[in-house]
């Protein structure tokens, strides 16, 4: 890609805000420096290794917190014989080893693919590196066909080389483990970076402290004897250079025997060196510089250990430093709510042509809340669109935006539009955008537009970009159109997608004269004299210059008279596309009509439908009234000719007679039972219907439920059904009924929740208050909310919460009025929802520093605490982590 036109869209400036959210300054800078990938295998696998990444932000688990220190200066110390790394160095590599391995555990066990590295086979690579290393180097070489062997003799070239086509768990596994580092940096250091009290140093150390005991003993001896003190200008002691000495008073000097360290500025004040402490000064001096070089031969350990590691180390620090800009790049894409786009090439490998460029509701990324939504559209079968309109209408956005996503696209990067949004994989972008006169360069405007046309025509190729912003402009309008129609036709025969704005007339004639070929224009309102920022495609626009410039105050017979010429010389251009205008219009309200005509019928369609339906239940209800009216007739007339039968027993009675009877009996039953069944099939008429009518309408269709005749007769209620249930329409059998279903219970149909099973057959139900049990055949399920119930959450008057601070100074306070201060910051700032600020303690004789440590052990809402980097503090800065 051209650095100049990345300038030119402002790539640097996305890739800034993408690199602020890294926690290294190492990879933020890796962002800033990345480039447009070129190969749509490795683009694609980018994007599946973001996409990974913003799963695991998404799942909702926390994400490691705090910055990841900075080691590039470290690791060449490593390479040098004898070298001994400082305490903070020392400090920071094993941070930065803690911390990778933390992002790595934090990827890996995220889901999707990446949860497939379990920690057993995490394990065994933990054990082999080797195999590791050997696995990552086959499936380099497996993703990318021809590509060349990697450097065997650089392991860390696994990082640099096409590592976007294997997959993010792939390339977490790749990283060795390096754990062995951290533990050997905190076997010295403790978690704060302080020196741990190692069995080398206890016996220098007692020595020093007996040395400084007797020095102190010894200072005061002048300092408690009042002969000696009224000689002193400061009751306590003084250091100079590592020394103890006494503040004599100038005319004193000689009588306090010893040497000389300094004068005041005054030459009131003479800092002498008791003779009779010289030699302690001494010795406690000889033990600090022993103690010194104990420190320096540990370091030269430590070091030398940490070097043995070296190779695993070089693989470590470029793979994290990866890791890493993938995750700010998923961090950016939820920050931004971003999508990532569909592959317009449909999978096609390098070398076929360009298929889909479509943008939906695009809006340029450094804009912000000023940016207008862009549609723009271009199929496989357009290769150029030549956009028209008026002057400030979006034309040369239009283009940015469109240039400014194919990067990001081929970086990996979400862009701020909806789903839908496709491009494909070019191999360069080419853009000529702006006015570039120099005149320093004797370059007029013409002359620069040209000079960047000449150079883009001899790069370009069929899977290509250009954007030419005001082809044709800044010469004479009828020369520059036919230069612009030339350079249109040749970078058409290259079969270059092409992106052109101009405000010549003739190029709108060439859009329709030239295949693959379309014209697009800006929107603009008539009546407010407004652009609309709508791209409209297939119409060429106007340029509404006049317009513009009498809305912009440019005399009105200066309006009139442009709008004579145009009159005379313009007017059969004009009315061509005013008709073409006139004709979009036309159509998009006869297709408007259509759309309202069918959503018409529709209903119609639907309402006779659901009329025919009503009926037959009605109907369906009648024919079960009177189907209950006839089954009491037949319980009625087997009572009746029961009771015959008996008063026939007790006269005389024939065989005869009692088959009459029976045969009677049984023919009603039959017909009662016949009766029966045609309405059941009835009813399952009525049913299959209902789900038709749903399927083809939606759960709209307003029913009763079919339950089920054996349902009704265990609950003696008719078999009509109930239209004006406001439920929608579920077949019962599709709901299981179980602990937590919504129910309709009882002949009243009260809505309740099912709590648990009472019997076979039997559930127990919660309605408001109360609890009751119901028969299986007596709950009508009910179909799950589609809307979450929300909590409740009750107000907190925040009038007197403290504001919290991002960095709280504790410089000049007593302890007891800093724990103070501390936990006020601490209260602020959970019910603010600031998760991490800096405490400034300083370092001095280490009170402040121990008292607030001690404090932030015990608050259960702190989660980290620890030293900041030594540019921002060191010892004398605590950053703390709240709790998620």
């Amino acid at each position: 890609m051209n650095e100049k036109v990345l300038q030119l869209l402002e790539f640097s400036s996305v890739l800034s805000r993408v690199a602020a959210c890294s926690l290294s300054e190492e990879a933020a800078a890796l962002i800033c420096e990345t480039h447009p990938l070129t190969d749509p295998l490795e683009a694609a696998g980018l994007k599946a290794q973001v996409q990974a990444a913003l799963d695991r932000l998404n799942s909702g688990d926390g994400e490691p917190r705090g910055s990841i220190p900075s080691i590039g200066v470290i690791l060449p110390k490593l390479k040098v014989e004898g070298a001994a790394i400082e305490l903070e160095e020392a400090y920071a590599l094993g941070l930065f080893v803690e911390r990778g391995e933390g992002l790595k555990r934090w990827l890996i066990n995220g889901g999707g693919e990446g949860a497939a590295c379990s920690e057993v086979s995490h394990a065994e690579d933990k054990k082999k590196p080797g195999n590791t290393l050997g696995s990552m180097k086959y499936n380099t070489k497996q993703s990318q066909n021809n590509t060349p062997d990697v450097n065997k003799s650089s392991e860390s070239t696994l990082f640099s080389i096409n590592n976007h086509t294997i997959s993010l768990p792939d390339l977490i596994m790749a990283i060795p483990d390096c754990s062995a580092i951290s533990l050997e940096v905190f076997r010295v250091l403790d978690r704060d970076g302080k020196l741990r009290d190692l069995p080398e140093f206890r016996d220098i150390k007692r020595r020093i402290n007996s040395l400084t005991r007797d020095l102190e003993n010894a200072g005061s001896r002048y300092t408690g004897n009042e002969e000696t003190r009224r000689m002193l200008q400061s009751g306590l002691p003084s250091q100079r250079d590592g020394r103890m000495v006494l503040a004599v008073k100038a005319n004193y000097r000689g009588r306090i025997r010893g040497i000389v360290h300094e004068v005041s500025a005054t030459g009131q004040t003479v800092f002498v060196e008791p003779e009779d402490v010289v030699e302690k000064n001494n010795e406690l001096l000889i033990e600090q510089r022993r103690l010194d070089a104990e420190i320096r031969r540990v370091l030269r350990e430590m070091t030398a250990k940490i070097a043995a590691s070296r190779d695993a180390l070089d693989l470590f620090y470029p793979g994290i430093l990866e890791l890493e800009t993938i995750r700010a790049r998923a961090r950016y894409a939820k920050e931004t709510r971003g999508v990532f786009a569909i592959d317009g090439d449909g999978g096609a490998g390098a070398g076929e042509t360009a298929g889909v460029l479509a943008l939906c509701q695009a809006r340029h990324p450094l804009l912000g809340s000023a940016a207008v939504p862009i549609d723009f559209a271009m199929d496989g079968s357009i290769r150029t669109v030549i956009i028209t309109g008026p002057n400030t209408g979006g034309k040369t956005v239009t283009l940015k935006t469109v240039g400014l996503f194919v990067l990001m696209n081929q970086c990996g990067l979400a862009l701020p539009a909806a789903e839908g949004t496709a491009l494909p994989i070019f191999d360069g972008v080419y853009a000529d955008i702006g006015d570039e006169q120099s005149l320093s360069q004797s370059l007029s405007t013409f002359s620069a537009h040209m000079t960047n046309i000449a150079a883009i025509s001899g790069s370009v190729g069929e899977r290509s970009l250009v954007l030419l912003d005001e082809l044709g402009s800044g010469t004479d309008p009828e020369e520059g159109s036919a230069i612009a129609m030339a350079i249109l036709d040749y970078l058409i025969e290259k079969k270059v997608r092409l992106l052109a704005t101009t405000h010549h007339g003739i190029l709108k004639n060439y859009g329709y004269t030239r295949e693959a070929v379309e014209n697009a224009s800006v929107d603009f309102d008539s009546r407010t004299l407004s652009p609309t920022y709508r791209i409209v495609m297939g119409v060429p626009g106007e340029s509404r210059a006049v317009d513009i410039a009498a809305r912009n105050g440019l005399p009105a017979p200066m309006v009139e008279g442009a709008r004579s010429y145009l009159a005379e010389e313009r007017a059969d251009v004009s009315a061509l596309i005013s008709g073409l205008k006139e004709k979009h219009r036309e159509l998009a309200a006869a297709d408007e009509g259509r759309r309202q005509e069918e959503t018409r019928l529709r209903e119609a369609r639907r309402a006779a439908d659901l009329k025919e339906l009503r009926l037959r239940q009605k109907e369906l209800e009648m024919k079960s009234g009177g189907m209950g009216k006839f089954r009491e007739l037949l319980h009625e007339s087997r009572k009746t000719l029961e009771n015959l039968v008996r008063e026939v027993k007790e006269g005389e009675l024939s065989r005869e007679k009692t088959l009459k009877v029976k045969d009677f009996l049984r023919t009603l039953e039959e017909t009662v039972n016949a009766e029966d069944a045609a309405l059941e099939a009835e009813e399952t008429a009525i049913t299959d219907e209902r789900r038709r009518l749903e399927t083809l309408y939606g759960n709209d269709t307003s029913g009763g439920t079919a339950g089920g005749r054996k349902a009704r007769k265990a609950r003696n209620i008719s078999p009509g059904l109930n239209l004006e249930l406001p439920l929608r329409i579920s077949p019962a059998d599709s709901i299981t009924i179980m602990p937590g279903t919504d129910v309709l219970a009882g002949e009243q149909r009260r809505r309740g929740t099912v709590l648990r099973s009472a019997k076979k057959g039997a559930w127990i139900v919660e309605i408001g208050s109360l609890k009751m049990t119901f028969n299986e055949a007596d709950l009508i399920p009910l179909p799950p909310s589609a809307e979450p119930k929300k909590p409740s959450i009750a107000p907190v008057d925040y009038a007197e919460t403290p504001q919290a601070k991002l960095e709280l100074s504790l410089l000049g306070m007593r302890l007891e009025e800093a724990l103070s201060a501390l936990e006020r910051q601490l209260d602020a700032a959970v019910l603010g929802g600031l998760h991490e600020f800096s405490v400034v303690h300083g370092k001095g004789d280490g009170i402040l520093q121990r008292g607030v440590h001690d404090f932030l052990k015990k608050q259960p809402a702190v989660g980290d605490y620890y030293f900041s980097r030594p540019e921002l503090g060191g010892f004398g800065r605590t950053e703390v982590i709240l709790r998620e």
